[in-house]
């Protein structure tokens, strides 16, 4: 199913294109608006910051809440308790499965957008939207990339995930993606290998608990993923301000000028 989104064009000439998930509850419009309130240490917001960056914000589908009685809310999957996230661990297969495959499907136009350049899109989330990306990511196919007659490892510019977890943790790759039955689901650890990937999350978060960042960390690093890993003493259940934007600044930066040079 097609997801509707928002977008922040470019002020400069189009570069890269960074899809950005929203936490569980929230809006694509609302997250937007948030973002540019968390500024780096000179006070810029990340649009400001990178001016050839086209910004899309995708909805996540209004989905029934088992555990409370069918309400409906905003979520890219079900979890049937938030305080123990592994009981009842299948309702969130539903969800998950349906909302990987819309976000690899946005991901495929964005980059034909780009002219089939892959490595010039950033995948982010936050909270549930980043715990969706990550299994986006782990699902990710992708065509051959060939530079005059070179081939190029297969890789996202990018891979951003702030205040979220591995959902289905305690599995290996493999069986990891099992677990959603995707078709075209790549059979090797190329893209997860060759894409750079950032984690921030604060200690003093009250919902995704700093411990399961971690595992996230120590489980994509044991998929061969090259992790760089930022938790810091304050932010809650967001993003740090302004040291983690500063972080995610110097890290993006480092993977542009690579990307470009």
């Amino acid at each position: 199913m097609d997801l509707p989104f928002i977008t922040i064009p470019p002020s400069a000439p189009h570069t890269h294109t960074v899809i950005f998930l929203h936490g569980r509850g929230d809006t694509a419009k609302q997250f937007a608006s948030s973002l540019a309130h968390s500024t780096d240490s000179h006070n810029r917001t990340l649009q400001e910051i990178f001016p050839s960056f086209r910004w899309v914000f995708p909805q996540a589908e209004i989905r029934e809440c088992t555990a409370f009685y069918g309400d409906k809310i905003s979520q890219w999957f079900d979890i049937w308790n938030v305080q123990s996230f592994s009981e009842r661990e299948e309702l969130q297969a539903i969800g998950l499965r349906e909302s990987v495959a819309s976000i690899r499907s946005l991901l495929s136009s964005e980059a034909t957008i780009l002219g089939g350049q892959w490595d010039r899109l950033v995948l982010a989330g936050i909270s549930q939207g980043g715990a969706t990306s990550v299994h986006t990511l782990l699902a990710l196919s992708l065509p051959p990339a060939v530079e005059g007659q070179q081939e190029v490892p297969r890789r996202l510019g990018a891979f951003l995930g702030f205040s979220c977890r591995m959902p289905f943790p305690g599995r290996s790759l493999t069986e990891t993606r099992r677990v959603l039955a995707l078709d075209n689901v790549p059979d090797t650890d190329e893209v997860v290998r060759n894409t750079p990937m950032l984690l921030e999350h604060c200690v003093d978060d009250p919902l995704v608990l700093v411990e399961n960042g971690r595992n996230l960390r120590d489980t994509l690093r044991g998929f061969g993923a090259r992790v760089t890993w930022k938790e810091y003493p304050m932010g809650g259940h967001w993003f740090n301000s302004p040291a983690g934007i500063d972080d995610a600044v110097e890290f993006l930066n480092c993977q542009v000028r690579l990307l470009l040079e």
